[in-house]
């Protein structure tokens, strides 16, 4: 049976930037729903015929925005399809805004179409591309992280997380006891040998607040971070960012 191709939602109200993307991802195999604006991105969304598998939405387009789309996808319907922002703004407040928002990367305009669809191919590999034979299961005391079916649970109730707030935790968990630089877990996590470091911050920062008191991601000032960890208490702050 032929593989269904993956179908990407790019939602910009730009076509000339539609058009360039779209050639990139037809070019790496992948089915491309256009969106001129936000309500015609919203009812792609929402339609599950159309079998959205990764958004690409731009942050400036009007009826509604990016951040607002993911926001609802994130808030009110409790969806876990990976997003990708388009971004024109340079200030690093605005791109931390978005990553709050609950997307899993985003690529500054302008920029490289091979960029963004090398990208697009990273998220969709961290959100579905895990081995069928990886049936392992990682725990900490009530949580635990299901790898083949990549479902949490805390106390044995499911938790939402994003594709790479979960890829995120799996490695914590993966990995205790040791410390991890910021770029360090931008290349293992993400797969990115560089990148805006503020990216891993923000990911830290909402998977405390999702984990909430079942957490034990430390920050060890001057190196990184490390999942329960035992030095002293000065050496660990642990709520710190």
């Amino acid at each position: 049976m032929v593989a269904r191709r993956q179908n990407i939602l790019v939602a910009d109200d730009d076509p000339v930037v539609r058009e360039v993307v779209r050639r990139y991802l037809e070019h790496d195999g992948m089915t491309v729903t256009e969106a001129a604006d936000g309500n015609v991105a919203m009812a792609a969304l929402q339609n599950r015929g159309a079998g959205i598998d990764l958004a690409v939405l731009d942050v400036m387009m009007p009826r509604p925005d990016g951040i607002q789309i993911c926001r609802t996808l994130r808030s009110e319907w409790r969806s876990d399809i990976p997003i990708i922002l388009l971004t024109a703004l340079a200030e690093e407040d605005d791109r931390v805004l978005g990553l709050e928002a609950g997307a899993d990367d985003y690529v500054t305009k302008p920029f490289s179409p091979r960029e963004l669809a090398l990208r697009v191919a990273s998220v969709l590999r961290r959100s579905g591309g895990r081995s069928a034979e990886d049936t392992s299961t990682l725990r900490d005391g009530v949580l635990e992280v299901r790898l083949d079916s990549q479902a949490v649970y805390v106390d044995h109730v499911p938790l939402e997380l994003t594709a790479r707030e979960f890829d995120l935790l799996a490695f914590f968990l993966a990995h205790t006891q040791r410390v991890y630089s910021r770029e360090e877990l931008l290349e293992q996590v993400w797969g990115w040998s560089f990148g805006d470091l503020s990216t891993v911050t923000v990911h830290i920062k909402r998977l405390r607040a999702k984990l909430g008191d079942r957490h034990r991601i430390e920050t060890v000032w001057g190196r990184g971070y490390a999942w329960g960890r035992t030095d002293s208490p000065n050496e660990v702050a642990q709520n710190a960012d």
